[in-house]
C-alpha cells in the first residue's frame, strides 16, 4: 500500500465515519424524563404516610370538639356493718349519680380548630415532597442521560480508531508507504484510552442506575410495576426544562431579597410551614383557656328501705356544682401561655430559614445558570466550529503529505472532547434549571414543564 493510498483510506474512514451515530430506540422502551418523575411520584411510599397521618389528624380533630363522657357512679351509703341490713337505719341508702365535667372557657373549640389547621399543612407537604422528588429525580435522569449518550459518543470513536489502527497497520506492513511506527502506537494507545473512559462511564452508569432504582421500584416490590433501569434505555433527545420565571432569571438585573421573597410565599413548603405557624398560634390561645375555671355538674338518686315497722321512708335527690378557681397562675398557667408563644416564636424561624434558603439556593443557581448559557453560547458558536476546522485542517494537511498521523489523532480526540463537555454543559442547564423551578412553584405539576430539543449528539459540531 503505498503512502498517498494509506492517507485517502484514513482520510475516507474518517470522512465517512460522520453521521453514523443515530439508532433507533424502541419508544416503549425509552425512560424518559416525565415517566420518570412520574412513576417515582407514585412509587413515593412516603406520600401514602403523610395522607395516613393527615387522615389521623382529622379524626382526632372532630374528637376534640367532644365533650367528655359523663361519669356513672353507683354506691351504697351508710350500711350497718352489725347486720348488713338495708331497712335497719335510716341513713342506709342506695346511690346512683352522674357527674359532667365542661371544658375551660373556648378550649373544645380552640383544640378542635388547632387540630384542623395542623391537618392542613399535610397536603402542602405532599406537593412539596412530590417537588423535591422531581428535581432529585430528575437530575438523576439527566445525569444518566449524559453518561448514557457519552458513552455512545465513545463507542462511534472507539470503531473509528479501530478502523484507523487497521489502516495504518497494514501501510506500516506492507513497507511501501511512510507510515511510521510511531503512528501504529499511537492510534493502538488512543483505543486503550478509550476503553478505559468507557470502563469509567460504565461505572457511574451502573451508580445513576441503582440511585434511579430506589425511587422507580413500586411501593409493594411488584416486579409488574417496577421499572428494570438496566434493560431502559433514556434516548438520545434531551428534554429542556422551560423556567417558570424566566424573566427573572434570565436578566441580569438581580432582585433584592425583600422582592424575591415573595415569589417564595406561595410555595408548597412555605405554605405548610404557614399553617403550622397558625395551628401553633392556636395553642396560644388555648393556653389562655387554663386562666377559666373548669366546671362540673353532678346529681345522685338515693334509694331508702322501708323501716323496720314497715313505714315508708323518702328517697333522696341531690345536685350539685363543682368548679376549680386558677388562684395560684405564676407556675402553671402563666408558664403554659409562655411555652405556647416561645413554640409559635420557634415555628416562625423555620419559616425564615426556609427563606433564607431559597435565597441561597436562587442565588447561587442563578449565577451558575448564567455562565453554563454563556459556555454554552460560546461552544455552539466558535469552540466547536473551530475545533471542527481544525479537524478537517488536520486532515487535509495529513492527505496531502503536509502533517502527521498524530496531528489528526489529537485532533479528532479534541472532536470527541468537545461534545462530550458540550453534553455535560446541557444536562448541566437543565439540572440547574429544574433546581430554579423548584423555588418558584405554587404546586408540583408544574415541574412537569418540558419541551423536547433537537438531538445535541448529532448538532453538537455542527457536522455536514
Amino acid at each position: 500500500m503505498s503512502s498517498s493510498k494509506s492517507k485517502i483510506l484514513v482520510a475516507l474512514v474518517l470522512l465517512t465515519h460522520f453521521n453514523l451515530m443515530a439508532s433507533d430506540v424502541d419508544s416503549e422502551s425509552l425512560l424518559t424524563l416525565q415517566k420518570s418523575i412520574t412513576k417515582a411520584q407514585e412509587n413515593d411510599p412516603w406520600l401514602t404516610g403523610n395522607q395516613y397521618q393527615q387522615d389521623s389528624v382529622k379524626s382526632l380533630s372532630i374528637a376534640a370538639g367532644t365533650y367528655a363522657d359523663p361519669k356513672v357512679s353507683l354506691s351504697i351509703a351508710s350500711l350497718p356493718t352489725d347486720t348488713f341490713n338495708m331497712s335497719q337505719e335510716g341513713m342506709t341508702q342506695f346511690k346512683i349519680g352522674v357527674a359532667q365535667m365542661f371544658p375551660r372557657g373556648d378550649s373544645l373549640a380552640l383544640k378542635q380548630k388547632q387540630l384542623e389547621l395542623n391537618s392542613e399543612q399535610y397536603p402542602y407537604q405532599r406537593q412539596n415532597r412530590k417537588a423535591k422528588i422531581a428535581v432529585t429525580v430528575g437530575q438523576l435522569w439527566l445525569d444518566t442521560y449524559r453518561v448514557q449518550n457519552s458513552i455512545r459518543l465513545i463507542q462511534a470513536d472507539r470503531a473509528l480508531f479501530e478502523q484507523l489502527t487497521d489502516v495504518v497497520a497494514a501501510s506500516y506492513a506492507s513497507t511501501l508507504g511512510k507510515t511510521r511506527q510511531q503512528d501504529v502506537i499511537r492510534a493502538q494507545l488512543e483505543l486503550t484510552m478509550l476503553d478505559n473512559r468507557l470502563n469509567q462511564l460504565q461505572e457511574q452508569k451502573n451508580r445513576y442506575e441503582g440511585l434511579l432504582s430506589q425511587w422507580l421500584t413500586s411501593k409493594n416490590f411488584n416486579a409488574e410495576q417496577s421499572i428494570n433501569l438496566h434493560s431502559m434505555n433514556v434516548g438520545e433527545v434531551l428534554p429542556e426544562v422551560m423556567l417558570l420565571k424566566e424573566s427573572i432569571i434570565i436578566s441580569d438585573v438581580w432582585l433584592t431579597p425583600d422582592k424575591l421573597v415573595k415569589h417564595f410565599t406561595a410555595h408548597p413548603n412555605i405554605m405548610a410551614i404557614d399553617k403550622k405557624i397558625g395551628a401553633s398560634t392556636k395553642g396560644i390561645e388555648l393556653a389562655k383557656q387554663n386562666y377559666e375555671p373548669q366546671w362540673a355538674v353532678n346529681a345522685s338518686y338515693a334509694n331508702r328501705d322501708d323501716d323496720p315497722m314497715g313505714n315508708n321512708r323518702a328517697d333522696l335527690f341531690s345536685v350539685g356544682v363543682t368548679f376549680d378557681l386558677p388562684l395560684f397562675t405564676d407556675n402553671r398557667q402563666d408558664q403554659q401561655v409562655s411555652a405556647a408563644i416561645s413554640q409559635t416564636e420557634s415555628v416562625k424561624t423555620e419559616r425564615l430559614i426556609a427563606l433564607r434558603q431559597f435565597l441561597g439556593v436562587y442565588s447561587s443557581a442563578k449565577g451558575r445558570l448564567k455562565k453554563l448559557i454563556d459556555r454554552q453560547s460560546l461552544y455552539r458558536t466558535k469552540l466547536l466550529p473551530q475545533i471542527q476546522d481544525q479537524a478537517e485542517a488536520s486532515l487535509t494537511a495529513y492527505t496531502n503529505d503536509d502533517g502527521d498521523f498524530a496531528e489528526v489523532v489529537r485532533a479528532r480526540i479534541a472532536q470527541l472532547n468537545a461534545k462530550i463537555e458540550n453534553l455535560a454543559i446541557e444536562t448541566e442547564i437543565q439540572k440547574v434549571q429544574l433546581t430554579l423551578n423548584y423555588l418558584f412553584i405554587n404546586q408540583a405539576d408544574q415541574m412537569l414543564n418540558f419541551t423536547k430539543m433537537a438531538n445535541s449528539n448529532n448538532n453538537a459540531l455542527g457536522e455536514k
